[in-house]
């Protein structure tokens, strides 16, 4: 157990990513992805599994589709690849996936995911010791109002933003400052809690102290090996006092 007490001298805010953190959410994406495949009708029939979903998500749904076209490029016609991230998105190709992996999710959102083992414990904590909460993720935020409300999260909350809700996503830092704005925090003050090198970076470049959980998907890397000031193998292990 790696414990960590927070009061306000240590900070007076704390921003929580969703997927990977709070909720276990590959089993929608797994299932979303493959529901899209199976409508763009691709050489072969592809399918994704846990393992391979693993390592795209965490920067945004346009990331995460753009990521599994490339992944199967070899079923891919031709004329369709490109040679870079902004020429990809333009092609017919990726607007017909990404409309199809939109709907889908719509209609999957929380049916194959989890909420993680003391996530309810450590919001409570961290809640008793007065602390402003915020959720911070790059899903849309439709997707992410949508799932908390689901697994009854959404009550901790005092602002929620999404992967839309500002011009940059993770790692950029903005969204980080925004959400202190939101919250009317020191970045300094204000505890970044995530699953990945992506809130980590983010962290970093915004000011933000940043724990990080042992748990979640940091894109099939040791998650150890990144820069954080602590990790937890449970939010349980955060304990508030005021």
């Amino acid at each position: 157990m790696n414990s960590i007490t927070f009061d306000h001298t240590d900070c007076d805010a704390v921003i929580v990513d969703l997927d990977g953190t709070m909720v276990d959410t590959m089993g929608d994406f797994v299932a979303a992805l493959n529901l899209m495949l199976a409508d763009l009708k691709l050489p072969g029939k592809p399918q994704l599994d846990r393992a391979v979903v693993e390592r795209m998500v965490g920067k945004g749904s346009e990331h995460l589709i753009e990521s599994v076209l490339n992944h199967l490029l070899v079923a891919v016609p031709r004329p369709q690849r490109a040679v870079n991230s902004e020429a990809f998105r333009a092609q017919p190709l990726f607007d017909q996936a990404f409309a199809s992996y939109q709907k889908h999710y719509d209609a999957i959102n929380g049916q194959h995911s989890l909420v993680y083992p003391g996530v309810q414990q450590g919001l409570q904590n961290l809640q008793h010791a007065g602390l402003k909460l915020a959720c911070l993720t790059n899903k849309p935020l439709a997707f992410a109002r949508q799932l908390l409300k689901l697994k009854g999260l959404d009550g901790f909350f005092a602002e929620v933003f999404g992967g839309d809700s500002f011009e940059r996503k993770k790692p950029d830092p903005l969204p980080l400052l925004k959400t202190c704005e939101a919250l009317r925090t020191s970045p300094t003050r204000t505890l970044m809690l995530g699953d990945s090198s992506n809130d980590a970076r983010a962290a970093r470049a915004a000011g933000c102290p940043v724990v990080l959980v042992t748990y979640g998907y940091n894109h099939g890397e040791p998650i150890r090996a990144v820069d954080a000031d602590g990790f937890v193998d449970s939010l349980a292990e955060l304990r508030g006092q005021k």
